[in-house]
């Protein structure tokens, strides 16, 4: 087993995050990159506290129509290199800082679509599902401003896929962190946007749901049973609307 890197041990996740955000700051003030993924609800934290899910990496979301842009930006980055084996990773060059992986957003393509943007130096996978994600608030984290996608959409993205093992779970348990960030109109948001869905990712999002509120708890996330409650709430919520229909 590799030993922990003192640096690693001794600063907390919080301010690891932050540096990578001062790291990647180039491209995240680009206009129309999201943060996206894990990291999201850590942000929305009161204070950007990022006690809710831990994780390895920042994920950053990048428009297609920005690409180009984006791509422009990437010698700016302090402290990144671009993985041999996956050009969209950038890897970090010291244990204070977390990988970043870079993912495409094209709001036209269909949310159980996906292709790959071909580039020599900053190919992209654009997923569909991220496709039911817009722009939500702006934060700033120690001189970077940050666009964060709304709850809503991203809770969507999180509970329409189709994910297994442990990556499947931990993406549920980012829609619970989700959840316990929202305000209460992102619930009603969220229930607008699930009812223009197709009844197939209608179906997929409430499958979701049911495994979510059956999830044990993991080390360094939000605990499952905690909010058993208002995962079955919302569940009924949705059903609910499904008789109705």
């Amino acid at each position: 087993m590799r030993p922990i890197p003192i640096l690693a041990m001794v600063m907390t996740f919080r301010e690891r995050l932050a540096a990578t955000i001062r790291a990647a700051r180039p491209v995240l003030e680009e206009p129309g990159v999201l943060v996206v993924g894990s990291e999201v609800p850590n942000l929305l934290e009161p204070g950007a506290a990022a006690t809710l899910v831990l994780s390895k990496d920042l994920d950053v979301g990048v428009p297609v129509d920005r690409h180009a842009a984006v791509k422009r930006r990437l010698d700016e980055l302090v402290g990144l290199r671009p993985s041999k084996e996956e050009p969209s990773v950038w890897l970090p060059e010291s244990p204070g800082l977390l990988e970043v992986n870079f993912v495409g957003l094209d709001p036209t393509l269909d949310p159980e679509e996906a292709y790959l943007l071909e580039d020599d130096r900053l190919p992209l996978l654009v997923f569909g599902a991220l496709s039911l994600v817009s722009p939500g608030a702006e934060i700033e984290i120690e001189g970077t401003r940050v666009r964060l996608p709304g709850v809503p959409g991203l809770l969507l993205e999180k509970l329409v896929t189709e994910r297994t093992g442990e990556k499947g779970d931990r993406d549920l348990l980012v829609a619970l962190a989700l959840l316990s960030v929202g305000r209460p109109d992102d619930l009603d948001t969220f229930d607008e946007q699930y009812r223009r869905l197709r009844p197939d990712l209608r179906h997929a999002i409430r499958s979701n749901l049911t495994i979510l509120s059956l999830l044990q708890p993991r080390p360094g996330m939000p605990d499952p049973t905690d909010r058993r409650v208002d995962v079955a709430a919302l569940l009924r919520r949705l059903e609910a609307g499904e008789i109705d229909a």
